[in-house]
């Protein structure tokens, strides 16, 4: 009896949280899938796109901690193709912006299974579009970097120039390092008041989106108990979202040398 033939496995992305914002083939994919792999951050409105018959496993990952380590997300897909079922990695964004999708891919690839890509909406694309809140701007930034916030090395890393006039700097997982994320870039020379905009929730009903300057990020993170998953957009673009300027509230707490409140 001949063996059976490897199933495809298919990373997905699943957008940054809005059901509407998936692509048709993604919706289609996710209806017709036997097993689905997903992140933690896909939202429940769309795992529930998936068949009644579909067997849903969730990797979820949280800061330090992996339901599942990244060696095991790898087994489990190949595993899964190679007995012939069709496997959906769900991955929340894109799955090729710090999604690990490119491990991934290597992974199935070196066991013979047939891999595809289906693009999402990368959580910096449709969190900005949701607060109104350009990337680029002919009269603001003509460059924009991703950067991930959470990740070993990061004082070593070197983000001079990522960082400043006509430039936008979207940071992903940095809610946990956001104080010092804002030294390291005032230590590389970026003014302390550049705007900062922090995107918390983005495209789902309880978004928030907050502004400040760069040396009140820390503190500003703190103070508004902001939650992961949120993105930081440093650069005068951030100028232009619908955010709560949440600079202002903090001023007016705090006494001036002279002893009257800062106006």
């Amino acid at each position: 009896m001949a063996e059976t033939a490897p199933a495809t496995v298919t990373l997905v992305g699943a957008g940054p949280g809005d059901p509407e914002l998936l692509t048709l083939r993604a919706a289609r994919l996710i209806g017709a899938a036997e097993v689905i792999v997903h992140d933690g951050l896909v939202s429940a409105e769309i795992l529930a796109l998936a068949s009644p018959e579909a067997e849903l496993i969730s990797v979820a990952k949280q800061r330090s901690r992996h339901s599942v380590p990244q060696d095991g997300i790898n087994a489990l897909l190949v595993d899964m193709a190679l007995a012939g079922r069709s496997v959906v990695r769900l991955k929340g964004g894109d799955p090729f912006i710090f999604g690990r999708g490119g491990e991934e891919m290597e992974a199935c690839r070196a066991a013979g299974v047939p891999v595809e890509i289906v693009p999402g909406i990368s959580a910096a694309i449709g969190s900005a579009a949701q607060a109104q809140l350009p990337l680029t701007h002919r009269e603001a930034a003509s460059a924009v970097t991703f950067v991930a916030g959470q990740c070993k090395g990061l004082a070593d890393q070197d983000w001079s120039g990522l960082a400043g006039a006509g430039r936008t700097l979207v940071i992903y997982m940095g809610v946990a390092t956001a104080a010092d994320i804002a030294d390291k870039l005032i230590a590389d020379g970026v003014s302390p008041g550049i705007p900062v905009a922090v995107l918390e929730n983005g495209t789902r009903a309880d978004m928030r989106t907050l502004r400040t300057l760069l040396a009140d990020l820390g503190d500003m993170v703190a103070r508004e108990k902001v939650k992961s998953p949120a993105l930081i957009v440093v650069g005068d673009v951030a100028a232009y979202a619908l955010a709560q300027d949440v600079l202002l509230q903090y001023r007016d707490l705090m006494p001036s040398e002279s002893g009257k409140r800062v106006e």
